[in-house]
């Protein structure tokens, strides 16, 4: 690995991305900039190695944790690390985007057919059913105590979205809706409801595939 100060003034990587532009840059280019800087002993590209590794394993389970446990990666670099990661899948995703039914939604939650835990999601939409924001509203078990209508609206009403998909992933691989999901489900419109954000759909998604309230024609019957 070739030590940044051995590198041609020209070719390191922030003289490099001025003069030619950010695409120029390798992917481990990128994060040298980001990272500023290494620490003695360690040269920023050989942080940046580490980083673009657990990237490469398993880049949508990334934390401050797990950045802050490479070393020459402190809370500061990690926190710039996990911003700008966080900034850009706020532009990419919502870039353009419009969800129409629920195999829009399942191409944009390919990450949680494995997930362990289960997530529950909120996809924000305006009147033209084109996205506004997706979110991870929290993970752990479904239950009433965490999927409290106030704060899965409070984002949505805040976007001035008009209406509004949830998504949550079964680990166990069954996408058949709980008892539980359902009254939850329930929950959700009547709160929408309220405050004038339709509930689009709420789509479970699994390893074996997906269901969908509304194409199952359950949020229409919730609605009579």
């Amino acid at each position: 690995m070739k030590k940044i100060k051995s590198i041609p003034k020209f070719d390191r990587p922030r003289e490099k991305m001025e003069q030619k532009g950010a695409k120029a840059l390798s992917n481990l280019e990128l994060l040298a900039v980001l990272l500023g800087s290494g620490i003695k002993d360690k040269d920023v590209f050989e942080v940046a190695k580490d980083i673009l590794k657990l990237a490469q394993e398993d880049f949508n389970n990334i934390t401050l944790e797990k950045l802050k446990n490479i070393e020459g990666v402190g809370l500061a670099k990690a926190c710039q690390i996990m911003a700008a990661i966080e900034f850009s899948k706020r532009f990419l995703i919502k870039d353009g985007i419009k969800i129409r039914n629920a195999d829009d939604v399942i191409r944009l939650t390919e990450e949680l057919r494995d997930k362990k835990q289960e997530y529950f999601l909120s996809f924000t939409l305006d009147g033209a059913s084109n996205l506004i924001q997706k979110r991870i509203i929290f993970i752990g078990t479904l239950n009433h105590s965490i999927v409290h209508p106030r704060e899965v609206f409070a984002d949505a009403i805040s976007d001035r979205a008009a209406g509004i998909i949830f998504v949550h992933n079964h680990p166990s691989g069954d996408t058949t809706p709980s008892k539980q999901d359902i009254e939850i489900t329930k929950r959700l419109i009547e709160a929408g409801k309220i405050v004038g954000i339709e509930v689009v759909d709420h789509v479970i998604v699994s390893r074996n595939g997906y269901f969908s309230f509304q194409a199952e024609g359950i949020l229409k019957e919730d609605g009579k």
